[in-house]
């Protein structure tokens, strides 16, 4: 078979036809430098030039989205990398109607994105990888935004929390819309609240679901790769499966379903296979390389990509990422300082 460019093995996977070999993907967090547009693009970058991931997801500050309505970042990171609101905005029930629609084109924390994707889009070393943005689930943004109260105001003040999702929804298809003219090739939609840990299945049905099918129908037809990330454990997956998306994500290594019980599930490919806190943290270079081939033997080599559930530790050995790729047979370019 002749080489692929990694659109088109993406684009196989999806569609679950062969391809020349399973495409793969790994991204992190960058805590010491994600508040710098510049220098989150060139950390991205150097990332990419080593693993060479058939697409390139920019991590940005956890709270990027929430900054410009009140939240206030920690100063320190968790091991993944992201830091937790140190002060969120909805710190009242009222606070809730403070949350009104955004121009993300000139919003704190939305224009830094954008000053990523142009820095991004103009460095040859993208190759032909696509670019995607991470967006966060209205619902998501609304735990950011207020915190352990949520639950209770869903109870207590339904229509409060209803109006400001309406709100966030618009941002976010703003967000999308604006994104997507500025060329990226799709988005990394996280889902952070369709866990039964988290809310009841009947709490997301009403408050998280209808709110997600818009946001990621506003993409339909311009996101050529649009991944829906089902982020945390005890997942509402058969929900999720049902979402409009290319590629679904979560860690199918700490929870259900397995990769092979997703793909009769979801139309198109499943994404995962690589125990980030497991395996990539803590194995051998031959444990991970081990593990990336069982994601092949469930699949049958079709509908996959290859990846973790989540973003990398930030102590993840190179060692271990390195072993998946080569047995893979991807690119892996070794860099002066790195190894």
């Amino acid at each position: 078979m002749r080489q692929m460019t990694r659109l088109e093995r993406l684009q196989a996977a999806i569609n679950r036809e062969p391809v020349d070999r399973a495409p793969y993907a790994v991204w992190r967090h960058f805590p010491q430098i994600d508040r710098n547009p510049a220098g989150l693009a060139q950390a991205t970058l150097r990332f990419h030039e080593r693993y060479g991931s058939d697409f390139i997801k920019f991590t940005p500050a956890g709270g990027y989205a929430v900054e410009a309505w009140g939240c206030v970042e920690a100063a320190d990171a968790r091991p993944d990398g992201h830091r937790p609101c140190a002060r969120c905005a909805v710190q009242r029930g009222e606070d809730w109607k403070q949350i009104r629609p955004l121009d993300p084109a000139s919003a704190p924390g939305y224009v830094e994105q954008f000053e990523i994707i142009v820095r991004l889009g103009f460095d040859r070393r993208i190759g032909d990888a696509p670019v995607l943005p991470t967006l966060f689930s209205p619902l998501s943004l609304a735990r950011k935004l207020s915190g352990d109260r949520l639950l209770t105001d869903l109870r207590e003040r339904p229509d409060e929390v209803r109006d400001a999702l309406e709100a966030i929804t618009e941002t976010q298809i703003r967000f999308a819309d604006l994104a997507l003219q500025e060329g990226v090739s799709g988005i990394f939609y996280s889902i952070q609240a369709a866990s039964e840990s988290v809310m009841s299945e009947a709490l997301y049905a009403e408050f998280g679901e209808p709110y997600d099918r818009r946001v990621l129908e506003s993409v339909q037809g311009r996101s050529a790769l649009t991944i829906v990330h089902c982020h945390g454990d005890r997942l509402m997956f058969g929900r999720l499966a049902r979402l409009p998306g290319h590629a679904w994500n979560w860690d199918d290594r700490a929870t259900a379903p397995s990769l092979a019980e997703a793909q009769a599930m979801v139309p198109g490919a499943v994404l995962g296979g690589l125990g980030q806190w497991t395996t990539l943290l803590t194995g051998t270079p031959d444990d991970a390389a081990a593990e990336a081939d069982d994601a092949l033997r469930q699949t049958g080599g079709r509908g996959l990509i290859v990846g973790p559930g989540c973003v990398l530790p930030t102590g993840t050995p190179d060692a271990n990422v390195a072993a998946v790729i080569t047995s893979l047979g991807g690119p892996l370019k070794p860099i002066p300082g790195v190894v």
